[in-house]
């Protein structure tokens, strides 16, 4: 009779178990969607922000502010890449790749370094930033190492 209970609660978890993991997949596969979506239109964002900047007949074809600018948007695209790629590997194999989350942390604190005003934040930001930085280079490190 036990044993008979025990099947019982395992067919019922079964069940829910099914519920879900099938509405985790919806919410991933939205999820892709709608950040192919922000890529794209940031891609768009970018390409305008350049032909803007490259039909401006000035002497200087961009300024250091203007190429911080671009740059941060760059990478923020390429935050957007590296988040879809972490949503794939989450889709096909259902884990969540610790050194992709950790290379999508690093380029987004990249693109906040290159947009950082300097001469507007203190000496502990920059500290801690470059905390921030060591930290996760660490993490990273770690984790391709006990990956192989």
């Amino acid at each position: 009779m036990a044993g008979d209970e025990a099947d019982l609660r395992v067919a019922r978890n079964a069940g829910w178990t099914r519920i879900v993991l099938g509405f985790e997949g919806v919410v991933v596969r939205l999820l892709l969607l709608l950040l192919m979506l922000v890529v794209v239109v940031s891609v768009f964002d970018l390409g305008w922000l350049l032909y803007r900047d490259f039909v401006r007949s000035r002497e200087s074809l961009l300024d250091p502010e203007e190429m911080f600018g671009l740059f941060g948007s760059f990478l923020l695209v390429l935050v957007g890449l590296e988040l879809m790629s972490t949503l794939k590997a989450y889709l096909l194999r259902g884990v969540v790749q610790v050194e992709v989350v950790l290379e999508v942390a690093l380029i987004a604190v990249a693109q906040k370094i290159i947009i950082l005003d300097t001469s507007r934040v203190g000496p502990i930001v920059v500290f801690g930033v470059a905390t921030l930085v060591l930290t996760l280079s660490i993490a990273f490190r770690l984790a391709l190492s006990t990956q192989r």
